[in-house]
């Protein structure tokens, strides 16, 4: 797809126009954040894609192209006839590049271009050190004649043969290690061949890129630090929402070096118009995944919030508090949604939240814990267990037993007369006379007054 390419041409007669599009050069923000900034841009820019699609002429695209290919070849044949240094060879590949210059490369295309020429830099400084590492470190070689001999020469093993040939103590050592250094400049031609530049090139165009990066990061940074006072003014209208002023002012300054990373001058609009968006975006979002204490998805605060703006409106239209129903009928919402959003926006409450003016005591001191036992229920009981014993007290050992057990006071579980039977080793029947006659006992006014008063409780 063109809009994967290129965003666009630049006039090769404006100056102003001949700025790269590299959003991520200088940027202040982590390698991991710009990552996850571009996978939401691919996300939420599909629509956007296919518009930049459009934009671009395809006629145009094509012309532009083909008058790429055909300079390329033009200053291919001239280095292949004429060599790289040729003076013609030099003008095409001016030409060259002066018709690259007209694309406006997208800046992952950018990206790209920057890290391939960085691989080579570090392909050519890993067999730099190695050769340096087998001169100066294995062979003893003085480094300020390495440094003489080598520099200027990486590719040739011209240098190598004079310092042979110097007839001094290390120059023995040197024929040593004579084939791995040979092998090193075989991979430095290599790398030569496979760019089309020298060794020397390579480096100062790495050179020039570290100072542009320098300028950018500095001219990002000045931009970001011009532009905290507009992060402050749109926090304010966000506090009581759950976040720390800090804390907004924190996520704000974030969405600022997106906007700085992203802006396009040529477009025509004023940088706080388009900063205002992504500083509102950063702290909306922070304050979706971080308010709550239970997160709620982004898309679902957005329904919460639009059903707590309607809400407002129809108690103000009504005068009372609007139903499910209508608010399911206003929202064109299924009825079950509406309850599920309503339970959803329910905000937990911190049991340790102070309750009066002088805070000595909490929201959690007034609140009935029901696997507590209450009191009065506690009094109730040990008072009942005091009575029951006293008025088995006054039955026979045989007859409190039995009721004991038949009963399950204070034990585990009741008994069946034959349980009971087998432990006094009596039959069921007998069991059976005893607690009769031990219930006729407790029946007599004497002992189940104490009693009966409980029941009336």
């Amino acid at each position: 797809r063109l809009s994967d390419l290129i965003t666009g041409f630049v006039d090769p007669n404006a100056e102003e126009d001949m700025a790269p599009t590299a959003t991520h050069i200088g940027s202040e923000l982590s390698a991991e954040e710009i990552a996850d900034d571009d996978e939401e841009d691919e996300e939420d820019g599909a629509d956007d894609s296919a518009d930049d699609d459009n934009s671009i002429d395809p006629e145009l695209a094509r012309q532009k192209f083909v008058e790429l290919r055909e300079q390329y070849e033009i200053t291919r044949n001239a280095i292949k006839t004429n060599g790289r240094r040729h003076a013609k060879s030099a003008a095409e590949t001016r030409n060259l590049s002066d018709v690259f210059k007209q694309f406006r490369l997208v800046p992952k295309q950018f990206d790209y271009l920057v890290n391939s020429m960085r691989a080579m830099m570090d392909r050519v400084r890993a067999q730099e050190r190695l050769i340096m590492k087998l001169c100066v470190e294995i062979s003893k070689m003085p480094k300020k004649n390495f440094v003489t001999l080598f520099a200027g020469n990486e590719t040739s093993e011209s240098w190598f043969k004079a310092a042979l040939a110097m007839n001094k103590p290390w120059s023995e050592k040197l024929h040593e290690v004579d084939d791995d250094v040979h092998r090193s400049l075989q991979k430095l031609q290599q790398i030569e061949e496979e760019t089309g530049l020298t060794i020397e090139q390579m480096k100062d165009i790495n050179r020039r890129m570290s100072i542009g990066e320098a300028k950018a990061r500095r001219a990002k940074k000045e931009m970001v630090e011009a532009n905290l006072r507009l992060v402050i003014s749109i926090a304010k209208k966000y506090t009581n929402r759950g976040l720390q002023f800090l804390d907004l002012i924190q996520e704000g300054n974030i969405g600022l070096m997106k906007a700085v990373d992203k802006f396009e001058y040529r477009r025509g609009y004023k940088f706080s118009t388009y900063a205002t968006w992504w500083i509102r975006q950063a702290i909306t979002r922070s304050i979706a995944d971080q308010a709550r204490t239970i997160r709620i998805p982004v898309h679902m605060i957005e329904t919460i919030n639009k059903l707590n703006r309607i809400s407002r409106q129809m108690l103000q239209e009504m005068g009372r508090e609007p139903t499910p129903e209508e608010l399911a009928e206003r929202m064109l919402m299924p009825e079950d949604k509406i309850r599920k959003v309503l339970k959803i926006s329910k905000e937990p409450i911190s049991m340790e939240t102070p309750i009066g003016d002088d805070e000595d005591s909490h929201l959690g001191d007034f609140i009935e814990d029901t696997t507590l036992e209450l009191p009065l229920d506690s009094a109730t009981s040990e008072s009942l267990r005091s009575a029951t014993h006293d008025v088995l007290a006054g039955l026979t050992a045989r007859e409190a037993k039995v009721l004991r057990m038949r009963f399950g006071i204070d034990m585990n579980t009741d008994h069946t007369l034959e349980e009971v039977g087998k432990q006094f080793d009596v039959t069921r029947e007998r069991i059976r006379q005893i607690e009769a006659k031990a219930l006729r006992k407790l029946r007599h006014p004497s002992r189940s007054e104490v009693l009966r008063s409980f029941l009336d409780d």
